[in-house]
């Protein structure tokens, strides 16, 4: 077959696990995998598309990261620091059995990213950030319940924000929904990036290519690695089962990021531009995708 495994027979039970018997379950599926696969498309794995079971366990996991991130909604503001923001995010996640997926992970030392202004991604939290009025910051999380891991991210605005800022804010979460309308199970990966480049663009701004979604559910960071500046009609197939998250950065000027920070983490616009970041986690179905983290 088309990921070099062999397929189950007709009568045998389905390889996901779900009880059923193979041609009850994806033997329709395989075929349609394999068909592309022959014409040249590339395909997801089977062991990259999500089980029912695994949807189940991935929304267990979700429903604590969406707490943390509408808790942290509800206090964040003017005089807040970034490291109260990760203690909010640690302990509620900890209160609510999951264990927050960015702490240790390669050796980053906080519970969430909280990304401030120019900062494109991975700002570490700290005593000395105070939030300001008129700021704009990105706070990204992750849990692990069970092993299954989920994520998404949200902008918030500090009080009163400049004209510019709300903007970008406000662009940037319009262009994942331009991706997210892009989502076709049986279409291309590429087309959720070529939506989300063509509605930055078309405001002014410029897509961050260094950095981009990526498939999770059983690890943090799967396959696919999701680009917000692909071409149309590229890209992997979208069968229903596969699981990723989009979460295009957007910057107010040039797409070149800085990465020169000692702290090993903390990536900035080069120029020193706003940026913006919105995250959503889904997966793909036989008739669109299910949002699970956002």
């Amino acid at each position: 077959m088309y990921d070099g495994l062999i397929s189950p027979g007709r009568n045998d039970e389905c390889w996901c696990g779900s009880g059923k018997k193979y041609k009850k379950c994806h033997l329709v599926h395989d075929e349609r995998l394999q068909e592309l696969y022959e014409q040249g498309f590339e395909v997801p794995q089977r062991s990259m598309l999500k089980t029912a079971a695994d949807i189940e366990g991935i929304k267990r996991s979700a429903a604590i990261n969406i707490g943390v991130l509408d808790y942290v909604a509800e206090h964040i503001g003017p005089g807040v620091t970034t490291a109260e923001v990760d203690r909010w995010v640690h302990d509620f996640t900890v209160e609510h059995g999951g264990i927050p997926a960015d702490l240790n992970y390669e050796g980053y030392p906080k519970s969430v990213c909280t990304s401030i202004n120019e900062v494109v991604c991975h700002g570490i939290p700290s005593e000395d950030d105070v939030l300001r009025e008129g700021d704009i910051v990105n706070v990204d999380c992750s849990t692990i319940l069970d092993g299954y891991y989920s994520d998404s991210s949200r902008m918030f605005c500090i009080g009163e924000v400049s004209e510019e800022r709300r903007r970008l804010v406000e662009e940037t979460k319009k262009a994942l929904e331009a991706g997210l309308a892009a989502v076709k199970p049986w279409g291309l990966l590429g087309d959720v990036g070529a939506a989300v480049n063509e509605h930055a663009k078309s405001c002014g701004y410029s897509v961050v290519r260094e950095f981009g979604g990526h498939g999770i559910g059983l690890d943090f960071h799967e396959d696919p690695f999701v680009s917000h500046v692909a071409e149309a009609g590229t890209g992997m197939v979208l069968a229903p089962g596969c699981c990723f998250t989009i979460e295009p950065m957007i910057n107010a000027g040039e797409q070149e990021i800085d990465m020169s920070d000692p702290n090993g983490w903390t990536v900035r616009t080069a120029d020193r531009s706003d940026t913006a970041q919105w995250e959503v986690q889904l997966v793909v179905t036989e008739d669109g995708y299910e949002l699970l983290s956002w």
